[in-house]
Formats: C-alpha cells, sequence, structure tokens
C-alpha cells in the first residue's frame, strides 16, 4: 500500500484569514507531504506494508509510529475544516458537549486552556470513549487518542508551525480564531 496526500475540500486560501494560503502550502503541501513520503518509505518491505493507517499508528513506536500518526493527524486537522461549514454543534454532540462541560462556551474554554498549556510541540484533542462519553486530551510530538482506545472527533494543531506565520507566538488567539472554521458536521459525523 502507498499513502497519498488527498486533496483538501477547498482551495488553498478559502480558511484565510482563520489559516492563510501560505500556512496551507508549507504546512499541509510540505510538512504533511514529508510525513506521507517518510511512512511510505519506512513501511516498505515491513509487515507494516498492508496495513491502514489507524492499524500502524495503535502497533508502531519510533520513526515509524511518528510519521504515520503525524500522517493522520494532519489529515484529520485539515479535513475538520470549513469556509463554510456548520460554525456550532447541534444534536446529539452538542447535548453532549453541554451536558459533560456545562454549555458550548465552557467547552471552548476548557478546550483552548488545554492547547494553550501544552509545553512544546503537541495537539489538544476532543474524544469519546466506548461509551459516548467525551474527553479533552494533550498530546505531545505525534501522540494520538487512538493509542489510549479514544475516538478522536476534533484536534487543533499546537505545533509552531501550524500557527506561526499567522500569529507568530499568539497560539491562544489562533485557538480562539480556529473555531471560526471548524466544520461541526463533519466533527458530529464522527460522534455517531
Amino acid at each position: 500500500m502507498t499513502y497519498t496526500l488527498p486533496e483538501l475540500p477547498y482551495a488553498n486560501n478559502a480558511l484565510a484569514p482563520s489559516i492563510s494560503r501560505e500556512t496551507i502550502e508549507y504546512h499541509y503541501g510540505k510538512h504533511e507531504r514529508t510525513y506521507i513520503d517518510n511512512l511510505n518509505r519506512l513501511i516498505k518491505d515491513t509487515p507494516y506494508e498492508d496495513m491502514e493507517l489507524e492499524e500502524i499508528i495503535t502497533t508502531a513506536s519510533g520513526p515509524l509510529f511518528n510519521n504515520a500518526s503525524q500522517a493522520w493527524n494532519h489529515i484529520f486537522y485539515f479535513f475538520t475544516f470549513s469556509p463554510d461549514g456548520a460554525h456550532e454543534p447541534d444534536g446529539h454532540l452538542r447535548k453532549a458537549i453541554d451536558e459533560q462541560f456545562g454549555s458550548f462556551d465552557q467547552f471552548k474554554k476548557e478546550f483552548e486552556d488545554a492547547g494553550a498549556s501544552i509545553f512544546g510541540s503537541g495537539w489538544v484533542w476532543l474524544s469519546k470513549d466506548k461509551d459516548g462519553k467525551l474527553f479533552i486530551t494533550q498530546t505531545s510530538n505525534a501522540g494520538n487518542p487512538l493509542c489510549e482506545g479514544l475516538t478522536p472527533l476534533l484536534v487543533f494543531d499546537v505545533w509552531e508551525h501550524a500557527y506561526y506565520l499567522d500569529y507568530r507566538n499568539r497560539r491562544l488567539d489562533a485557538l480562539k480564531e480556529w473555531w471560526k472554521i471548524v466544520d461541526w458536521d463533519v466533527v458530529a459525523s464522527r460522534y455517531l
């Protein structure tokens, strides 16, 4: 199996000003392509060659885990956004967020706080367990909630390359701005 860089469902400039064209071109077009190229090189002629990406993530370690997880994380991240998607959750997901966090605004605050407080590079996630309970978690570097038996629903990338061109060292500003482009219909489809 050879992994490829999926084409984004929007133009490189469609998420501006939340995420600029330049950031999309470097972050997705170059960083993500490198993870996928490295992944393909590392799985060649190994038992991992015929595995799905999620299985590689939950069984590999070292450079193979890092590149597989980063490839998956970035696709998951970029395919959560839309220039014109639903900007707040509704239905079962909204009910679960309100019940678990008290309100959507409180959830956003806790999510932003978790993202802003990660030391160094990493990710902030909204995930669910097998019973549908929601969790906000932080992972460093290439971490992924799949390794903890959780199902990811939403992620914000807090590696500096995700926001530095647009926000410099203002990570919290980036986190607050990204809410404007989250497509909650996509997130809700992952909650089912």
